[in-house]
């Protein structure tokens, strides 16, 4: 269809039109006349479905103990903000990865170990709340995050097991 200067925007998605690299407008779905003669062009496409991406974060408590954090996000552009979403950020998913880590540090480090595991939702809406106000201004809205686990680190697990074993053989041995 791009030869007869037609172009055809899929369901779900919207097209950048430029005119000589100069933003013209944002197109919806369907068919389009973009008469290439007359310096129009396609700059891309805009994805509005969901997306998911899976952030691992190593972060501190505030008892020293070093856990890992697995985080789900669910985010998309919004059509009224596909300017912002298109020519704003480069790399989205950078830009959530790094924003998620931030906000699941600062808020595991006022923590306690203990504390870490029960105020999990806690840490879920702070992540919600931080990353909507940073995402909405390049045209992203953060529909739903997820803290799915809390693992202690692998050598800090290793060693309350040691302690946990030799516990055992004392109160096995009086």
């Amino acid at each position: 269809m791009g030869n007869l200067c037609c172009i055809q925007v899929d369901e779900s998605t919207v097209a950048i039109k430029e005119r000589f690299g100069k933003f013209e407008e944002v197109l919806e779905p369907g068919c389009h006349f973009l008469p290439w003669i007359l310096g129009y062009q396609r700059a891309g496409n805009l994805s509005l479905r969901l997306q998911q991406l899976d952030v691992n974060c190593k972060a501190k408590t505030k008892d020293n103990v070093f856990i890992n954090v697995v985080a789900f996000v669910q985010y998309r552009a919004l059509a009224d903000k596909a300017y912002d979403a298109f020519y704003k950020l480069s790399d989205v998913r950078s830009r959530i990865q790094t924003n998620v880590i931030h906000v699941i540090r600062a808020g595991v480090a006022k923590l306690n170990l203990g504390d870490a595991y029960e105020r999990k939702n806690e840490i879920d809406k702070a992540v919600k709340d931080e990353l909507g106000k940073a995402m909405s201004d390049y045209g992203y809205e953060i529909v739903k995050t997820l803290i799915v686990g809390i693992e202690l680190d692998g050598l800090v697990k290793l060693v309350m097991n040691e302690e946990y074993a030799g516990n055992l053989q004392i109160s096995i041995a009086s």
